[in-house]
């Protein structure tokens, strides 16, 4: 049963990604700062925390390109909870480089890290108790559909210097049995290494996901439709991809022009040959569903429109301009997900080209849709719907997604970022000043206190806008490829006051938990 009860159950929460919590380790992780920032949901009046997808990621630091669709980021992983567990010392971890505050420096955030798990790994395996090895074996047997390929495939990339596996000797790359076993066997340090790291990364997510659920805070993750090229499931089962034998891919994923751009946004993903993957009854995506749902309480379905129709782009094409729309798998992966799973708790990304047979899709299965504010006023044809006055109860309202602007940095603009002209935003900004009641000052809130009034059953807003950040903290730009995912917080961002304004507005519109915050951060 979805635990937000959209339509029937008032709630308000934050977007903000791990990576960008406070933290000693130069990237936010799964210790004290996400606890405190739990708290501060709490203090705040909020009960849902949405984040971005967990998995290790891959090309542009991109939690959408990630090297595995099951994995979780290892980055993530709190050094301190391993001090406190034994498998670190004090002094090893005090070792720190001097960290940016406000951003991650993810080559030497990899580097840092990487050395104190892979030491930790050894302690754990030299020292741990029979219990605690009875809980790695246990862990082990509950991810065995994926976990020793993806540690295998992480040894072998390592072991080539990083090269995408398609570049790799014709053994590995093809999967030659006699050739694997030979490699299983001599990266065996390796892949030891890296099964501990999922081991410690389950586990602690597992106690930060029962720290909020104490506190009535629901999570709300994301499962990215499309998969990188480079990962261990494309590497595992190339068949279910548009590649040729090389395993280049020869359609891709991305959409037509949008807000965003002008040429559109070539993705890169590899697209899945759908009839292929409903052979077995979707078992490969159920088993994505699955584990997702395993880890948060909610899941939003990034680019649902996708499910209906996508956007095909031939394979080395320079934009995206040049694709075609293709039939998705539509009603019959959901007839599967639903008998598979029970009834789907998931929210539909149904952003960007949203077609009546995309909208029946959703409707015939029940998923609450998504509104977003910033998208209310311009030139999208979705506008209307995103304007409060028109939403349903059951949908998901946002001030902007990790995909946006700040609502500072958007309010500033003076066009040119986007597809945008200067008229385009002055028409836009004064449809936002009259509709709003607004003067134009402090804009965040403004977003925030009209979304809090409205009907929809759950807003959210990217942590950045409840700081009232400009485009300097802008999460991602789509259409780039480097300086994105890099925003943090710091922990003297998580003030009494800001908690207490957001607090009086959600018990205002009768959105704040009335459950008493517990008085243990830890």
């Amino acid at each position: 049963m979805d635990p937000l009860r959209l339509g029937s159950v008032r709630r308000s929460g934050i977007l903000l990604h791990p990576t960008s919590l406070p933290g000693p380790d130069g990237i936010g992780d799964l210790g004290a700062g996400a606890r405190d920032f739990a708290a501060f949901l709490c203090a705040a009046g909020q009960t849902a925390w949405q984040v971005l997808p967990l998995v290790p990621t891959g090309y542009g630091d991109s939690p959408y390109q990630g090297l595995s669709a099951f994995a979780g980021n290892p980055l993530l992983v709190s050094l301190d909870l391993l001090v406190q567990e034994g498998l670190l010392d004090e002094g090893e971890v005090a070792k720190r480089p001097d960290w940016p505050e406000r951003s991650v420096d993810y080559g030497a955030v990899m580097a840092f890290k990487g050395r104190l798990l892979a030491r930790a790994a050894a302690r754990f395996f030299e020292r741990a108790s029979p219990d605690r090895r009875r809980d790695f074996v246990r862990f082990c047997a509950a991810h065995r559909e994926w976990l020793p390929d993806f540690a295998l495939f992480l040894s072998l990339k390592e072991q080539h210097g990083g090269a995408p596996w398609w570049s790799w000797e014709p053994e590995a790359r093809g999967r030659n049995l006699a050739a694997l076993a030979t490699l299983e066997k001599e990266l065996e340090p390796r892949i030891r290494e890296h099964t501990f790291a999922q081991f410690a990364f389950f586990e602690q997510w597992s106690a930060l996901r029962a720290f909020c659920r104490a506190r009535d805070i629901a999570l709300i993750g994301d499962l990215p439709l499309y998969l990188s090229l480079d990962s261990a499931e494309v590497w595992r089962s190339p068949d279910l991809f548009h590649l040729d034998a090389s395993g280049a891919p020869t359609l891709v994923a991305g959409v037509p022009p949008d807000y965003f751009s002008a040429t559109g946004q070539l993705w890169g993903n590899p697209l899945y040959r759908w009839p292929s993957l409903a052979h077995d009854g979707y078992r490969f995506f159920v088993e994505r569903a699955r584990a997702a749902l395993a880890q948060v309480d909610v899941v939003r379905l990034d680019h649902f429109r996708g499910y209906q129709a996508y956007w095909a782009i031939p394979g080395g094409a320079a934009t995206a301009i040049d694709g075609a729309w293709h039939e998705g798998p539509g009603a019959s992966l959901f007839e599967a997900l639903r008998e598979a799973l029970g009834p789907l708790p998931f929210v539909a990304e149904n952003l960007g080209v949203i077609t009546p047979e995309v909208e029946a899709l959703r409707a015939r299965f029940g998923l609450p849709g998504m509104a977003v504010l910033q998208f209310a006023f311009g030139n999208d044809p979705q506008g209307p719907s995103f304007r409060p006055h028109n939403y349903e109860r059951a949908c998901v309202a946002y001030s902007g997604t990790h995909d946006n602007d700040t609502v500072l940095g958007w309010w500033a603009s003076a066009g040119g970022d986007s597809t945008r002209s200067a008229d385009d935003v002055g028409r836009e900004k004064a449809q936002a000043l009259g509709y709003l009641a607004a003067s134009g000052a402090q804009m965040n809130w403004t977003f925030i206190r009209a979304l809090l009034a409205s009907v929809a059953g759950t807003v959210v807003f990217p942590m950045q806008d409840v700081l009232g950040l400009g485009s300097e903290a802008r999460m991602n730009r789509p259409g780039t490829a480097a300086g994105n995912w890099r925003f943090r917080i710091a922990s003297s961002d998580l003030k009494p006051a800001t908690a207490a304004r957001l607090r009086e507005l959600s018990e205002l519109y009768g959105r704040a938990s009335a459950a008493s915050p517990p008085s243990s951060n830890r």
